[in-house]
């Protein structure tokens, strides 16, 4: 996925200058990505049996693959946007399946382990980039297409047999209490859809940033050093979930986002990028770690699909908002995208006012039932579906 979806941004300088693509329409290729990643999302939450389905991923990993192998074969901008949707739609069906997968089958194991497969969407950005810095000297943008479709048709090989979440077992009974936690989601949800604003707007011009400004190869050292902080980000804010907050450690994420994504609108030279660069990277896959995390704590039905629909209409909004800023340079921009960061930081502070941090957990197991208390939870915690 994290090859399928984000391969684009480091062939995309490659096809302005060798497949005549304009800079408008480039931009219209990153937005129809974003919508087909909302749909995807949306049907997610109207058909939650999709994520149980282990058809529905193996189809969205062969068509993700599929998409990037037909990229070379047009030179249709219709056609390559018609691609990048449906590469959205597969990535998003892929991320939620995975996810709840991950949290419903590790539930039982280290907080972790699902962070360290997190991880592995950092690990497919570090590749693209790695794969697009080493070929764009030797080789054209057909050429790193078919190079990254053939890279992922190895890892979709590799998770083939990954078993979707079991379907839900029998509801509570009638006398079993319900927790109210509209207004804690409500908060997460407001948080995690600012940090999708935030978080595009870095992640599409925080590299060409980095670039106007340091050496050549600072620029695209940037975008693999972002994919490498990324892979073990996820791992360490679980395990420090374990311990601590989770509402206060996504607001401390989101604040450390926020620090990152301002550094080079604020300071130049190579250092600050490449600060800037770690620091983003070893955040906002951790965000979304602690985010899908607490919606599963609030035991808030789908809360998966809806915080990634919540954040893909944020990945929509992001470029709309700083397009007039883009006349005076990436600057205004970063500095935009760094307030919006911190205000998702703020709504997620706003998750501790009397955040449920002892609610119980209600799980149907054969032949008993039993009660499991979510303090100190870890992956018990983390199962979205656990109290379904």
């Amino acid at each position: 996925m994290g090859i399928g979806r984000f391969v684009y941004t480091p062939i995309l300088p490659l096809m302005h200058t060798q497949a005549g693509l304009s800079a408008a329409a480039g931009a219209d290729l990153a937005t129809a990505n974003y919508v087909g990643y909302l749909v995807g999302a949306l049907a997610g939450i109207l058909a939650p049996a999709l994520v149980r389905s282990r058809a529905v991923l193996r189809g969205s990993l062969l068509l993700l693959t599929g998409t990037l192998a037909a990229m070379p074969a047009t030179h249709s901008t219709v056609a390559w946007a018609s691609l990048r949707l449906l590469a959205g739609v597969a990535s998003a069906l892929v991320f939620v399946v995975a996810v709840a997968s991950l949290l419903h089958h590790l539930r039982e194991h280290p907080p972790h382990l699902p962070g360290w497969a997190f991880g592995g969407v950092g690990a497919g950005i570090a590749l693209s980039g790695l794969l697009v810095l080493v070929l764009r000297s030797v080789a054209d943008w057909r050429t790193a297409w078919w190079v990254a479709a053939a890279l992922a048709a190895v890892l979709v090989g590799a998770s083939w047999n990954l078993r979707p979440e079991d379907p839900p077992v029998a509801p509570a009974a009638r006398n079993d209490a319900k927790p109210r936690t509209h207004r804690w989601f409500g908060a997460l949800f407001v948080s995690y859809t600012l940090e999708g604003v935030g978080y595009i707007v870095a992640g599409t011009f925080l590299v060409a940033a980095i670039g106007q400004g340091s050496p050549g190869w600072v620029g695209s050292g940037a975008r693999v050093l972002v994919g490498l902080a990324a892979v073990p980000s996820s791992a360490l804010w679980a395990r420090l979930g374990h311990r601590w907050s989770r509402p206060g450690l996504l607001s401390a994420a989101l604040l450390v986002q926020a620090v990152g994504i301002a550094v080079p609108a604020l300071i130049g030279g190579t250092t600050a990028a490449l600060v800037s660069a770690v620091l983003f990277g070893a955040t906002f896959l951790g965000v979304s770690t602690l985010a899908l995390a607490v919606g599963a704590h609030l035991r808030f039905p789908r809360s998966v699909a809806l915080l990634t629909a919540g954040y893909s209409v944020g990945q929509i909004l992001g470029p709309l908002l700083v397009a007039p800023l883009l006349h005076h340079g990436y600057r205004p921009a970063l500095l935009l995208a760094a307030l919006v960061v911190l205000a998702a930081a703020a709504a997620a502070a706003v998750l501790r006012i009397g955040f449920p941090h002892h609610m119980v957990v209600v799980r149907h197991t054969a032949p008993e039932r039993r009660r499991e208390s979510t303090e100190g939870a870890g992956p018990d915690a983390l199962s979205p579906h656990s109290a379904n």
